[in-house]
């Protein structure tokens, strides 16, 4: 079995993570939270969305921190715009990549956006369009793809509906993801399997949750497909409101201590990173979500 020599982490802490949090986060915080993070050699990192105010206000002062940043070349820069006005002002802030997603499962759509996942993806084709116009790259993600918590298991016949939905759409990646964390490795295997008959490996990626412990299993078997792009969380920051119980996305850290467990190149330096991850865990006073930080912590503290 060939695993691959390099993956590339797509931090998606800052928008995923915190956006989930009942308390505000300032802006200048979640602007040291970037910067940490590609300091720790984070290339791909998802700063914010643009979305209203009213409905996400986490998330309220994305131009502020798209504005703060201190970019760094061959950093990419990417951030949510689920409708053309929230793309126009993600195109003032200067992203690099706009972010779209739609549920496998219709109840999830009509719940969380009220509409079918039909009509969910067709309210992206303006923003899909606007963005290739402006020279941008579109990232698809497709929601609860290994299940849902109103209607249970998705199956990959679902999940290869929104892939081709999406391709047909334009979107130039594709992130399957498990949003409320139940996926096991032979399912998700079976899902990438179909997103990957629309899109080229290099295309697709893997975006787990780790709410029954099955996170980094799900991150081997993915590789074990050849995928090699995953979005992670720093500290395990983020969660689904709409789903109860559900925690946080795979800490980064842990991911990363596997990676290069496997002897997989991922350019990360593991001591900063779990700085980073100690810096937002500090402000939102509690402790970080990754394993691999509070085991390494603990054995700073013996030493």
């Amino acid at each position: 079995m060939s695993l691959p020599s390099k993956v590339t982490l797509v931090d998606v802490g800052p928008r995923d993570g915190l956006q989930n949090e009942a308390q505000m986060v300032a802006a200048e915080h979640k602007i040291e939270l970037v910067h940490r993070l590609q300091n720790a050699g984070l290339d791909a990192i998802e700063v914010t969305s643009f979305v209203s105010p009213r409905w996400v206000p986490q998330m309220s002062d994305n131009a502020a921190v798209m504005a703060g940043l201190q970019r760094r070349a061959g950093v990419r820069y990417s951030a949510l715009t689920p409708n053309r006005q929230g793309f126009e002002a993600a195109l003032a802030a200067k992203v690099d990549e706009v972010v779209v997603f739609a549920a496998a499962s219709e109840s999830f759509s009509r719940k969380n956006i009220n509409c079918s996942v039909a009509e969910s993806i067709e309210r992206f084709r303006p923003v899909t369009q606007a963005a290739h116009a402006a020279g941008l790259r579109v990232r698809g993600v497709i929601s609860c793809a290994l299940g849902c918590p109103y209607e249970g298991e998705v199956s990959p016949d679902a999940v290869e509906r929104v892939a081709h939905a999406m391709k047909d759409l334009g979107v130039d990646h594709l992130g399957v993801a498990d949003t409320i964390g139940v996926g096991t490795p032979l399912k998700v295997q079976h899902a990438l399997e179909r997103a990957l008959r629309h899109f080229p490996l290099d295309e697709v990626s893997g975006h787990f949750h780790d709410t029954y412990g099955q996170a980094l299993a799900n991150v081997y078997a993915s590789l074990q497909l050849g995928i090699h792009i995953f979005d992670t969380s720093v500290a395990g920051l983020g969660g689904c409101p709409y789903a109860q119980g559900a925690t946080g996305n795979v800490a980064t850290e842990d991911v990363v201590y596997l990676l290069h467990g496997l002897g997989i190149s991922t350019g990360i330096d593991l001591p900063a990173l779990i700085d980073a991850g100690t810096f937002i865990s500090t402000l939102l006073h509690r402790p970080t979500g990754s394993r691999v930080a509070r085991a390494m912590a603990a054995q700073q503290t013996k030493s």
